[in-house]
């Protein structure tokens, strides 16, 4: 990726921006403009400045109670694939900051599982992100699951043309690399192809040699 600016300035002390940060994050855990979700929004802290940022969907209600992204059974999955590389949970969870298009569980849907999150709300929610972007500059964003991907790439496009690939994506001055993740939810059928399998390993083999992945765990 050439030309890539990596979302970074120097900085010489970083205290003025995690006073930013966590002023964010109690005014995201203070959100209540969304009637139909489930609240307090979701709002995890890095233990350290993070240059990669994990994207998903929506939380849903053990991460709301737990205050933690990824709490439940799509987590084990989605964390199995980073200790691959010899990153456990905890670690990943310490140094990269989580969050999700949508900050507050939207409830069940009627179908069974939960209820994917409005244009509203994902509206609503969507300054929050763009105000993280700005504020963080990570070098390299993964995307997880279509909707955190329509975020980044707004064109429409099948999973397996996202998949696999690295992306550039501008926000205002930030510059930074996108890696397409799928959702890693049991309920999704998508992984059981053998061919979608070979897309996500190719996938996770741009995260782990990513500018971000690399700063953050080999730097």
């Amino acid at each position: 990726m050439a030309g890539l600016k990596r979302g970074s300035l120097p900085v010489v002390d970083e205290a003025p921006r995690w006073e930013a940060l966590d002023h964010h994050l109690i005014q995201v855990r203070g959100c209540r403009i969304c009637p139909a979700v489930e609240p307090p929004p979701v709002a995890a802290r890095p233990q350290t400045w993070p240059r990669l940022m994990l994207v998903g969907q929506a939380p849903g209600p053990k991460e709301v109670v737990e205050q933690r992204p990824f709490a439940y059974t799509a987590g084990m999955r989605l964390f199995s694939w980073f200790a691959r590389f010899g990153v456990p949970e905890e670690e990943f969870r310490r140094r990269v900051y989580m969050c999700a298009v949508a900050r507050c569980f939207p409830g069940r849907a009627p179908q069974g599982g939960d209820r994917v999150p409005s244009p509203q709300e994902i509206a609503n929610c969507a300054p929050y992100l763009e105000h993280e972007l700005r504020l963080i500059r990570p070098a390299t964003v993964l995307a997880v699951g279509q909707l955190a991907i329509k975020v980044f790439l707004p064109e429409p496009a099948p999973l397996q043309e996202r998949v696999g690939s690295r992306f550039e994506v501008s926000r205002g001055e930030v510059t930074f690399e996108v890696i397409p993740l799928p959702h890693p939810s049991g309920r999704s059928t998508w992984l059981v192809r053998p061919e979608n399998q070979e897309r996500l390993e190719r996938a996770l083999a741009l995260v782990r040699g990513s500018v971000g992945w690399r700063e953050t765990f080999l730097g």
